[in-house]
């Protein structure tokens, strides 16, 4: 009498963990799957969105909606080294109906990740060996120092903090391929 009661509750669980197995593949998928996050320059030589946060492994597309060329140099803030992880290139837009040049990164390592653009920006010293992105004297454009940072984060809160524009690749009013 006590085995078919045993059985029941031994099948409902195998049922129950065997839907949480599937239920997380699918959040698996569906994160892998989940749609970039844009960080647009443009011709005033700034990113329009500076700060995103986005879950690891999720892509981070840089758009270059300017016709001058621009960089994306990572660095450690507090000692000025050098961060691979996210340099990359991106040409200049020639001009309206023109494809914009693009340059994808995914960071699967929680953290935050600081980057400038080496064209119109220069690390500063500020404490000890910490720096700084500093406006590269000289250079035309907005005055600032042209950097953002990405956090990359399991707070969903967090990433859905972010920028309305950070979710179309091409911006109203910029040129457009």
């Amino acid at each position: 009498m006590q085995k078919a009661p045993i059985m029941l509750v031994a099948a409902c669980l195998a049922l129950a963990l065997a839907g949480c197995a599937a239920s997380n593949a699918a959040s698996t998928a569906t994160a892998t799957a989940s749609a970039p996050v844009y960080i647009h320059m443009n011709g005033r030589n700034d990113f329009l969105e500076p700060t995103v946060a986005v879950a690891p492994g999720e892509p981070v597309v840089f758009v270059n909606e300017d016709t001058g060329f621009h960089n994306v140099i990572g660095y450690h803030r507090s000692t000025g080294k050098p961060n691979p992880a996210i340099n990359g290139d991106l040409a200049g837009t020639k001009g309206a109906g023109h494809p914009v040049a693009t340059y994808t990164v995914k960071l699967t390592k929680p953290g935050i990740y600081a980057y400038y653009c080496s064209v119109h920006a220069v690390l500063a010293k500020t404490y000890g060996a910490a720096v700084q992105p500093a406006h590269r004297p000289g250079v035309h454009g907005y005055p600032g120092a042209m950097a953002g940072e990405i956090v990359v984060t399991s707070d969903p809160s967090l990433v859905a903090q972010n920028p309305a524009t950070t979710a179309k690749k091409i911006l109203a009013g910029y040129f457009g391929g």
